[in-house]
């Protein structure tokens, strides 16, 4: 059980935001890339250890995250590819958030061990790939297994709820990290939960796979 699980009650408070996009006339794919624009300002804020205005800027995204389905729903504008940008945006600004982390020069590590900045930084990457690979499990499962249903443009598989630790966690923790300045934290917490959620993934998939 993830966050995941409760993305629909998320998203029906979103539903006046998704309305007014819907009004305006913007689409699904550039609200995705709203997403990634702030995303990319996160990443520079984080850098300049502007933490709490970097937190916003990965919260913004977040939103448009969640809307730009229920936008799509609400004007029948779902795409394949559609879907597949989604991804690949989730995933830029998942490595960009954590990379602004690590260019900030912040301690994460360093406070507690005689360590160098290398240590530091080698704390972002484990938490950029645990973030990658987690989700990386899924699409490698649909392109070998072949899953193909979807609910509201998105694949239906049971992997969903399937891994304690997913994006959601991922953001949620960046988010709370640089709003009460325990950001080195937030890193070490997704730089473990990421690979261990990862490695629940596979062991499911061991379990269950023929």
């Amino acid at each position: 059980m993830n966050i995941t699980a409760y993305r629909s009650r998320f998203i029906a408070y979103l539903e006046p935001v998704a309305d007014l996009f819907v009004r305006v006339g913007i689409t699904p794919n550039q609200i995705s890339i709203l997403a990634l624009a702030a995303g990319v300002l996160c990443a520079v804020l984080l850098a300049q250890r502007e933490f709490l205005l970097g937190s916003l800027a990965l919260f913004t995204s977040a939103i448009f995250d969640l809307v730009d389905g229920s936008v799509a729903r609400k004007t029948g504008a779902h795409t394949n590819f559609g879907a597949v940008f989604d991804w690949i945006v989730d995933k830029y600004v998942d490595a960009l958030a954590l990379l602004g982390v690590g260019l900030s020069g912040v301690a994460i590590i360093t406070p507690w061990v005689a360590l160098s900045p290398v240590a530091d930084f080698t704390v972002v990457a484990f938490a950029i790939i645990g973030s990658l690979m987690n989700t990386f499990i899924k699409p490698v499962v649909y392109a070998e297994i072949g899953y193909l249903k979807k609910v509201e443009g998105k694949i239906d598989d049971p992997l969903e709820g399937v891994g304690f630790f997913g994006r959601p966690e991922t953001v949620l923790f960046l988010i709370l990290g640089g709003v009460t300045g325990f950001i080195g934290i937030a890193v070490i917490i997704i730089a473990i939960c990421t690979n261990l959620s990862a490695v629940q993934r596979i062991i499911y998939l061991y379990k269950t796979l023929p």
